[in-house]
């Protein structure tokens, strides 16, 4: 629903308001949500991974957090939140629960919430369940929604590799024992 834009009677005929008053907006009952591409708050993320523009990498990014990319990335990117700023080239697919894409990208795009920018350069197929797209994006591709487009495709599993078995006692004794028998 848009906002009631009617002038206050305060206001004079030049369209001002008065300066010691600010404007308020309308009360409603509902409970705030945040816009798509809308910044997290700091408790509700960390610190985003950003990748300068002068860093290019080949091969795949993983983050648990917000990534925001600056930089080329020959690669897939996977992440909760991924940001593709405006001078930013991506070859690859990209995974998150929220894309937001400012640059170019070439492959595809896999996300619960996706808004493409005016600025933005999508040649690749976009798998969502929210997509916005600005005035002034261009989107070659297909657009699929789906209620969970980042099935399988999810972040993988960080737990530390298996830790090599330690060998049994007594085949660390016998080996230890046939060596020194052994003629030198």
């Amino acid at each position: 629903m848009l906002p009631n834009f009617r002038k206050p009677e305060s206001e004079t005929k030049s369209g001002f308001g008065s300066a010691s008053q600010p404007p308020t907006l309308p009360q409603t009952s509902a409970p705030p949500t945040r816009p798509i591409g809308s910044a997290l708050r700091s408790s509700e993320r960390g610190t985003p991974s950003i990748i300068g523009p002068e860093l290019q990498i080949t091969g795949n990014l993983v983050s648990r957090g917000e990534v925001q990319i600056e930089g080329e990335i020959n690669g897939d990117i996977h992440g909760s939140h991924v940001l593709v700023g405006e001078r930013a080239t991506v070859t690859g697919g990209i995974v998150g629960d929220e894309v937001v894409v400012r640059g170019h990208v070439m492959g595809s795009v896999r996300g619960k919430r996706v808004l493409l920018q005016s600025s933005s350069r999508v040649e690749g197929d976009i798998y969502h369940l929210t997509l916005a797209i600005e005035q002034g994006a261009y989107f070659e591709g297909k657009s699929r929604r789906t209620e969970d487009p980042t099935a399988g495709f999810g972040l993988p599993d960080r737990s530390p590799p298996p830790r090599a078995e330690p060998a049994p006692a007594a085949m660390v004794e016998a080996t230890a024992d046939e060596t020194a028998s052994e003629p030198l």
